[in-house]
């Protein structure tokens, strides 16, 4: 059967966006076409992005209590700006599978919170409850620096972080994710330590994610995942969201030469549905996080990918499963997991 033109394919995607930061402290502009933000509502629905997981970013820093204090109570307020962004707008949040469809078939756009970096629970584990309250979704292990949760792929000496602070996962990392399970929130290793990543996989519950990460054999990166991290990922049935960050994309001398685009980016899609198979590869961008890319700049240009997607050989099901169908089943699974109430 022939396949449809892309513009009308394109439309007919439940597609999903699974890594966009939000700037801080909040504007309260994400309802307006800015000529600033890679990632703002009106971009949103003129590219056909039906649901996008905008993220409370938090950077590390110290690991005291009053260090943990404040930037939980930041990470609140960041929930709580994304859930008042989508007020009088053709948005709403949709932390679960069946809203995000729902949403879609209304022709509402679907905004699902997250979380990145477990520092921003600091040592309290009831802060997952809360943040999952404010509709978060997924919560990133770690960020750039060790926390108290688990080991990051990039320590940094500018926090005096040895090469290995937990050897992966600490002991209040490991009951985190066990929470995490139990409350539905997804596990997202992106950002942690290969030996951090190996383990959430073994103990986690459900499938676990990487929100925005890219193929290690394509780009030698610390940040990227090796071909038995992918293995694993396909193992726990989770998904890798590849994302469009050019330094994850190619390697340095490939970027001095040339513009970054979605060609490789798109490399990257091929080379992860070769190795663990189409139904463990999905699309993120890390806009307004880092992420922009040629041909990709903002989200009103996501078509794009879609159209290289078909340009490769990928059929209407493939495409809508890295779209969005593979986001929507660890979303499923999760769910399923999660203690009742």
């Amino acid at each position: 059967m022939t396949e449809p033109p892309t513009e009308s394919l394109h439309a007919n995607l439940l597609t999903v966006d699974t890594h966009i930061d939000i700037p801080w402290p909040d504007r309260g502009d994400f309802t307006q076409d800015t000529d600033y933000r890679h990632v703002d509502l009106p971009k949103l629905r003129r590219g056909g992005i039906a649901a996008a997981c905008l993220v409370a970013y938090v950077g590390q820093g110290a690991t005291d209590p009053a260090a943990h204090a404040a930037i939980s109570r930041q990470t609140l307020a960041m929930l709580d700006a994304i859930n008042r962004g989508v007020e009088g707008a053709p948005a709403r949040i949709c932390p679960l599978a069946a809203e995000i469809e729902a949403a879609f078939q209304a022709g509402i756009t679907a905004i699902i919170p997250a979380v990145e970096n477990g520092y921003a629970m600091g040592e309290d584990l009831s802060m997952l409850a809360r943040f999952r309250a404010l509709g978060a979704r997924y919560m990133t292990l770690t960020h750039n620096g060790h926390n108290a949760l688990a080991d990051s792929a990039r320590p940094m000496a500018s926090l005096n972080d040895p090469e290995s602070r937990h050897g992966g996962l600490s002991g209040l990392g490991r009951e985190a994710i066990a929470e995490m399970n139990r409350l539905g929130l997804l596990v997202d290793v992106s950002h942690t330590a290969r030996s951090t990543m190996m383990q959430a996989v073994r103990l986690s519950r459900s499938p676990v994610l990487a929100s925005h990460s890219n193929a290690r054999a394509l780009c030698d990166h610390p940040r990227n995942l090796d071909d038995e991290q992918l293995d694993a990922l396909r193992a726990c049935d989770g998904v890798v969201h590849v994302t469009a960050v050019d330094g994850f994309l190619c390697p340095r001398d490939i970027r001095a030469q040339r513009p970054v685009g979605v060609v490789d980016y798109v490399d990257h899609i091929d080379y992860i549905a070769r190795r663990i198979g189409v139904r463990h590869v999905g699309i993120s961008s890390d806009f307004d996080g880092g992420g922009t890319i040629e041909g990709w700049r903002n989200a009103a240009q996501s078509p794009a990918l879609t159209a290289e997607l078909q340009r490769r050989g990928y059929d209407g099901e493939q495409i809508a499963a890295i779209w969005g169908g593979n986001f929507l089943r660890v979303l499923r699974a999760a769910e399923a997991v999660a203690a009742p109430g």
